[in-house]
């Protein structure tokens, strides 16, 4: 049987494999992905943002636990991220970005996540699977704490892409099946939410495209091919939980399959990694991708520097 902690282990290293592996092949299109790797299945650098932000939100939670707030999530901003600049910050996403100068400005939630122009982004996605651990087997918890974590820095859809994911791992935690896990995402957000339409649309695409066709049938289905960027957090979770379940929940299958993917290609096969690996646990990770995963850098995040999710996972289990 696998333990609350192997799942919690299995979890964050299957979202930093999938951060990792994906990196190198952010912005692009599965063909060009294609052309150039065949198919990547390789871990070729560190991982991005997503593991440090998710380290630090995991922290925060800890902090407070399910009393945490917004306020308590903005004053960690304030103290360890804000305060630590010095100049450009390094690695982040627009969300981010915008959320760091709201904060500077004197701004409190929700109004930290309004202010700029990018609280659709999937930068809560990307940190949100600790609440999952956290509230294992209660995803409606998981998703409550995620939007009290995201309105300091998202809004809208940007939330719901956070409620999505968290929820989703509070039920994968629990062993449950890919559709068990995907029918609890659905649940945490607005049935006519665009988060939603694009889930259901790519979950569709998902059951009845086979791999080699999958990757351009889900860009038809749910990517915005107009807008210049791809962190959208309606289509980056709508390409997670679609290669998550086309990988029948393995966590090599599906963070390969979001990888290969490309657009927010970390982000998409890290949240993937996130949702196989707390369903099969950390021996469910392929050991040459765990043997690449250690202590962060700290590169976007220095407050987190030399932090390892394994470490992490385990503090989260302790404090649930």
């Amino acid at each position: 049987m696998t333990s609350v902690r192997d799942r919690a282990r299995g979890c964050l290293l299957g979202l930093a494999a999938g951060d990792a592996l994906g990196a190198p092949a952010e912005n692009l299109a599965p063909e060009e992905i294609a052309a150039r790797w065949g198919v990547l299945t390789e871990i070729e650098r560190g991982g991005t943002d997503d593991t440090e932000y998710t380290i630090f939100a995991a922290t925060v939670l800890l902090r407070h636990g399910h009393a945490l707030t917004s306020e308590d999530v903005a004053r960690a901003w304030r103290e360890e991220i804000v305060a630590r600049l010095d100049g450009p910050m390094r690695g982040a996403g627009f969300s981010e970005l915008g959320t760091v100068e709201a904060l500077r400005r004197g701004l409190r939630p929700p109004l930290t996540g309004r202010w700029h122009a990018h609280g659709w982004s999937d930068g809560l996605a990307m940190r949100a699977a600790p609440y999952g651990i956290f509230a294992a087997g209660d995803p409606d918890e998981a998703a409550r704490l995620a939007e009290t974590d995201g309105r300091v820095s998202h809004t809208g859809e940007g939330i719901f892409g956070g409620r999505a994911v968290a929820a989703a791992v509070a039920v994968a935690m629990t062993g449950a099946s890919p559709a068990e896990v995907a029918t609890a995402a659905l649940r945490a957000v607005p049935e006519d939410s665009w988060t939603a339409r694009s889930l259901r649309a790519a979950l569709d695409v998902a059951a009845r495209t086979s791999r080699p066709l999958l990757g351009r049938a889900l860009h038809d289905a749910v990517v915005m091919a107009h807008y210049p960027w791809t962190d959208l957090a309606p289509e980056a979770v709508a390409l997670a939980f679609a290669a998550y379940t086309a990988g029948g929940g393995e966590v090599e299958a599906s963070v390969v399959i979001a990888a290969n993917l490309g657009r927010d290609a970390d982000t998409t096969a890290a949240v993937a990694g996130a949702l196989a690996g707390a369903g099969r646990g950390e021996a469910a990770v392929p050991a040459r991708w765990a043997e690449r995963i250690g202590p962060v850098a700290g590169r976007c995040l220095p407050v987190v520097a030399g932090r390892d999710v394994r470490d992490v996972a385990d503090e989260i289990v302790k404090g649930m």
